[in-house]
Parts: C-alpha cells; sequence; structure tokens
C-alpha cells in the first residue's frame, strides 16, 4: 500500500478538467480524450482513468496537443470556435480473414466537433474512442461553391511527458540507398533512447511509433485508412515533447508531385491513431487500425493464405533461373505449402514462354506462383525485370490478364518512391486492378500498409520493414537478429502484415551452407518466428537443403508443414520489446505459442497459458546449452502453468 501510495503521488498526472473541455469516454469509460479551444486553437490530450478504491484516477498519457491543418481555402488552425457536437455509439462486428483476429466485435464512442475559423470556413475534428483506443480525423466539407481543396500541411500534433522514451525508426532521406530506392520504411530501430532526441537523418519518423510513458504505461501512433485521396504521413522530430504530422520530402518519388494532398469536397483525411494502456497488451492486440476503416470494393475472388518457399532469399540472383524455380516448386509440394514466389530477374532468365511452362508445372504440382514486378515509373534506377509492366495501367491490365489466363495467384511489387499522394494511388490502382483478375498483391520497398487488409480484400501484406534480406546482406543484421524479431511484433507487425520472409534454418546463408553470413539465434527461435511474425502469406527461407535430416531435425520441418499463417485470435502473454516475447496465436481450436529471448543472456519464465490448461502440448525447445533442438511432449496443469529457462537467442515453442 504505501508503494502504491508513492505511486500515485509522484508518478501520476490528476487533472482538474477545464470547465471548457468536452470529454469522451470507451465504452468501459477507461479511456478518455480531452477535447477544448484555448485561445482560438483546438487542443485535445488523451489518458486512461485508473480505478483505486473508491477514488477514480486521470493518468495521463498525451499532453494537449494542437489540432488542424493548412490549407488553400483557409487555415484550419487558429482563430477558431466551436460550434457543435455531436455524439454516437459506433459498433462494429466484421471478418478480417488475413491478419491478427479473425472476428472483430467492439465498440466506440463517437464525438463529432464542428469548428468555425473567424473567415466563416468549417471543418470537423471526428474522434473514436474505444476500450485501449482512440482514432480521429478531419472532414472538410464544400465551403460555399468551394468543392475542392489543396492541404499543404497539419498542425496535428503529439505532446508526449518528459520523462517519456521512444522505440522509433528514423525517416529515410528521400532518392538515397541501393539504387535510389528510398524511403522504405527499412531503417533500424533504436529503443528506449530519450524523448527529443534528433532522427538519424533529421526527417522525423515513419510510423508507427511506440512510447514508453513511465510507469504510467505505453502509448503507440500510427495512421490508417490512407488511400489515394492523401499522402502518406509520418512523425517529425520533437520539440519539447511534441511531435507534428510531417508529409513527404519534395525529393521523394524522384521529385515528382506536390507534397500535399488534393481531394474533392466533402472529403477526409486519413485517421490518426492512438493505442494506449498500463501494459504493452492493449498495443499489441489492438484492432483500431481496421476498426475506424471500411472495405473499398468487393473480392472478385476467394483469397486464400497460405505458406509459400522462396529461391531468392537465400540463393540469391543466380536461382532465377528455370531449373531452381522447379526445385523451389517441388519443394513447397513436399512440404504441403500452397504456393512459391518466383523472383525479380524472371524476364531475362528463364523468359515468358519458359515462365509459361514453370505456370503449368505449379498446376501439375498443385501450387499456385506469386510472380515479382518492379513497380518502375521515374523514381527508381534498379535494374532487376519484370519493369515497367505496373506502373502504366493499360500495361499493367494486360500483364495481369496474361497472369490471370496461367493461374498465377499473386504478385510482389517492389521498390516504390515514398509517400507522395502520386504513389499512393499507384498502390491503390495496383490494388484494385489485381482484384478484377483473381491477384494478391504484396508490396516491397514500400509504405506501411494502413488499414489495407480491410480496405482491400485482395491486399496480402508489406515489407516495410529491415527485412529477411539484410540477414543475407550484413552481419550485423544477423547479430541484432534476436534484438529485432522480440521488437516487430509490438512495432511494426502490430498495425499492419509484415512480409518479412524469416525463418532460417541454415547455419550459414548461402547456397552450400559453408559460406556467407551466420546465423545467431537458434533453431527453435527461428520455429518461434512463423508465430510471432504475422502475414497470411509467409514467404519461409527454407531450401531444398532443409529437407535433409543432416541439416535440419525432423521435427522441425514437421513443425514447418503444418504452421499456419491464418490466425483467428492473438495474445501477448509477456514481453518487453527487443528483449523477449511471449505470444500466443490461436489457428480455429488450435494455440500456438512462442517464447523467443532475443538477449545475449539467459531467460526466466514463469508462465501462466489458460489457452493450453490441462492439455498435451508439443514443446519444442534448444536445450541447456541452446544449441541442442529437441521435441517432446508434455501436459500443463489444470492452470496453465508453465516454467522454463531459455538459454540467450533461443526459445520455446508450445503447440
Amino acid at each position: 500500500m504505501k508503494r502504491l501510495s508513492l505511486f500515485v503521488c509522484n508518478l501520476l498526472f490528476i487533472i482538474a478538467l477545464p470547465t471548457s473541455a468536452q470529454r469522451i469516454l470507451s465504452p468501459d469509460r477507461l479511456t478518455y480524450v480531452d477535447v477544448r479551444v484555448d485561445d482560438g486553437k483546438a487542443l485535445y490530450s488523451v489518458g486512461y482513468r485508473k480505478v483505486m478504491k473508491k477514488d477514480t484516477v486521470d493518468v495521463e498519457m498525451l499532453e494537449p496537443s494542437p489540432l488542424g491543418l493548412y490549407s488553400n481555402i483557409a487555415d484550419f488552425s487558429r482563430h477558431l470556435v466551436l460550434k457543435s457536437t455531436e455524439a454516437k455509439r459506433i459498433h462494429n462486428d466484421y471478418r478480417l480473414w488475413q491478419s491478427k483476429q479473425s472476428h472483430v466485435v467492439n465498440d466506440y464512442e463517437q464525438r463529432c466537433f464542428t469548428f468555425e475559423t473567424s473567415r466563416g470556413k468549417t471543418f470537423t475534428v471526428e474522434f473514436r474512442v474505444g476500450n485501449g483506443d482512440v482514432a480521429y480525423r478531419y472532414l472538410i466539407p464544400m465551403q460555399g461553391e468551394t468543392a475542392a481543396i489543396v492541404v499543404t500541411g497539419e498542425a496535428t500534433g503529439f505532446t508526449l511527458p518528459k520523462f517519456t522514451t521512444t522505440f522509433l525508426s528514423p525517416q529515410s532521406t528521400s532518392m538515397v540507398g541501393w539504387k535510389r530506392t528510398k524511403p522504405s520504411y527499412e531503417e533500424e530501430y533504436t529503443p528506449d533512447e530519450p524523448l527529443n532526441t534528433r532522427s538519424r537523418y533529421g526527417q522525423g519518423y515513419t510510423f508507427p511509433c511506440l512510447f514508453h510513458v513511465g510507469e504510467r504505461g505505453w502509448l503507440q501512433i500510427s495512421e490508417t485508412g490512407l488511400d489515394g485521396r492523401y499522402c502518406g504521413s509520418h512523425l517529425s522530430d520533437a520539440v519539447d515533447g511534441r511531435y507534428l504530422i510531417a508529409f513527404p520530402m519534395e525529393g521523394e518519388n524522384n521529385g515528382f508531385g506536390s507534397t500535399g494532398a488534393q481531394f474533392g469536397l466533402p472529403g477526409q483525411t486519413p485517421w490518426r491513431t492512438i493505442t494506449l494502456g498500463q501494459t504493452l497488451k492493449p498495443i499489441v492486440e489492438s484492432t483500431i487500425t481496421w476498426d475506424v476503416v471500411e472495405q473499398l470494393y468487393e473480392p472478385n475472388f476467394t483469397y486464400k493464405g497460405g505458406r509459400s518457399t522462396w529461391s531468392w532469399i537465400i540463393w540469391q540472383d543466380p536461382s532465377i533461373v528455370y531449373d531452381d524455380q522447379v526445385k523451389f516448386i517441388d519443394l513447397a509440394a513436399s512440404l504441403g505449402w500452397e504456393y512459391c514466389l518466383i523472383d525479380g530477374g524472371w524476364e531475362t532468365n528463364i523468359g515468358r514462354q519458359r515462365m509459361e511452362q514453370l505456370f503449368t508445372y505449379c498446376r501439375q504440382k498443385g501450387i499456385h506462383p506469386f510472380v515479382w514486378y518492379n513497380s518502375n515509373g521515374g523514381w527508381n534506377d534498379a535494374p532487376q525485370c519484370a519493369k515497367n509492366r505496373m506502373y502504366s495501367p493499360i500495361v499493367r491490365k494486360q500483364e495481369m490478364k496474361w497472369l490471370r489466363h496461367h493461374g498465377v495467384k499473386g504478385i510482389k511489387v517492389d521498390f516504390f518512391a515514398g509517400d507522395k499522394q502520386e504513389t499512393i494511388k499507384l498502390y491503390e490502382q495496383i490494388l484494385s486492378d489485381a482484384n478484377d483478375y483473381d491477384i494478391q498483391v504484396i508490396f516491397h520497398g514500400c509504405t506501411l500498409p494502413r488499414g489495407w487488409e480491410r480496405m482491400y480484400p485482395n491486399y496480402v501484406s508489406s515489407e516495410a520493414v529491415l527485412a529477411s534480406e539484410n540477414l543475407v546482406f550484413s552481419q550485423h543484421m544477423d547479430d541484432m537478429e534476436g534484438f529485432n524479431a522480440t521488437l516487430h511484433p509490438f512495432c511494426r507487425n502490430a498495425v499492419g502484415s509484415m512480409e518479412f520472409g524469416g525463418t532460417v534454418l541454415q547455419r550459414r546463408l548461402n547456397r552450400g551452407n559453408n559460406g556467407g553470413t551466420t546465423r545467431r539465434v537458434s533453431d527453435v527461435f527461428e520455429l518461434g518466428t512463423a508465430i510471432a511474425f504475422q502475414s497470411s502469406v509467409q514467404n519461409f527461407a527454407l531450401t531444398p537443403m532443409n529437407l535433409d535430416p543432416q541439416v535440419t531435425p525432423a521435427f522441425e520441418i514437421d513443425f514447418m508443414r503444418q504452421v499456419p499463417t491464418l490466425w483467428d485470435e492473438t495474445r501477448l502473454i509477456d514481453g518487453y520489446p527487443g528483449k523477449y516475447i511471449v505470444l500466443a496465436r490461436r489457428n480455429a481450436d488450435r494455440w500456438y505459442v512462442c517464447a523467443l529471448n532475443g538477449q545475449k543472456q539467459p531467460l526466466e519464465l514463469n508462465l501462466v497459458l489458460p489457452m493450453l490448461a490441462g492439455q498435451k502440448v508439443t514443446w519444442l525447445s534448444d536445450g541447456a546449452d541452446g544449441k541442442s533442438p529437441s521435441a517432446q511432449q508434455v501436459t500443463l496443469d489444470k492452470k496453465g502453468t508453465f516454467r522454463t529457462s531459455i538459454p540467450a537467442e533461443c526459445a520455446v515453442v508450445l503447440y
């Protein structure tokens, strides 16, 4: 009790609600948003309510922060008067086949605040407040006869308490990196960094942004509902704890296109989302990304998830030849997997006629191919083909017609240009056209997906992370694999499907398993990432060599034959970003639990797994030395108690 009293006195900011503020409470009345006008500026703050005996204490997680935007028709950030408010309850009940939860049911309290400028221009801020989640966006009506708007920037901000630490990935400078393909959301995260630290390139930080608000808890900021009517945003560097919404850089898209957005009126911006709680559990389990968006078109086909082979990730460019692709089609068939990915270079190295023969071979083997494309227009110098097939709508439709005729079920489109509205339109056009031809879409070298699993039913996933190819390119990334794998479920993968391309079961990352970079994490750790990382189609890094029991123990291959990629439920059991994670996912009536230790020292865990209580399960571990992977059967007690010691960079898997 003494410790709790000290916590209340020293760490909780007890807020006296300003008389001018209006409060929105979540359905469980434990998450709040306060909105007010101060000196002509609209402000909001966010927190949760901590119930302690007879008292309820407000725990402020986001201090008063500005709202508003700048446009060619008005400055919607100052000289504002609140004209009206409107409230209603929003009930969600929808299916989401390709993400962390298949059936979502929840409620939000909606409050719309309509403001007027000193010149009589109006706009509305629409808030939705759920249990642990907040989303808001701007609605712009017609202004008299003005039926279009150009948004040049936003006043939108997020003010964190001064003791907050950050888990952020910097926004890259534009048109840099390999063949001028950045920004592509492929920068390293820095954990527990002090607030106000300048970003590495001085361009701010990409979404999602995770914050540790001391002993008050955790908060994540992101964006959703982005389509071709707006540009993608990110956060600026912080000044005095305040981050602002930042628009794309001039140089993105090779300097072509506006950094702002234009759309017809009435219209709206994307949603900005905030998830918060005393623990990380609300952040990992949140569905806010999809709760506030709508499906934009009907699926033209019953799209399906599954496992896929991918020659390029270990065998690299020389594998994009006919005979090697046959080997990986055979590998997929022997594993009982659904897909194979034929990567860049096929148009030159294999040719269209022999590709058609490969497609026929896939059908004979019961395997569905994905085919790689360069996104190109005028914004990258990447030499890989097939080139110039996805940018032009006329050529794109011809290409997709050819793919459908030969039974191709998916495409992977790579090397995009940034977040300008011009580029966001291209993502949407590719997805929409692909749906007309029964084709699923993966994006690489790309932006963060923002609600796209629900908006576009043939969308699969996006890279938008420093993914598995970097394990091949750099020993540094192998040395950091434990850190990154235990970070992404809390950050990048918490807000959208992540096409990482992992589960490397060779110790050396080259074709012969005898050179190149060296994997540091254990076998079972790699198996655990198949659970920890979520994408409805997973391009795994297995090679034909892995079928050799001298290379890979049989029980590991047995696990890979059955591990699902579609999940009905996700629960965070325990963890800390970049150190360890214990995550449970359910497919139908079977639970899969992974406990990944990304640290350089052992980890002791005392877990309660009620979903496995009283059940006999398979227990995969790396042995006391971390180098002796094994599988055994174990029955948990009626409470689901499980105690284990996990060596450094090792893991436990239960299923």
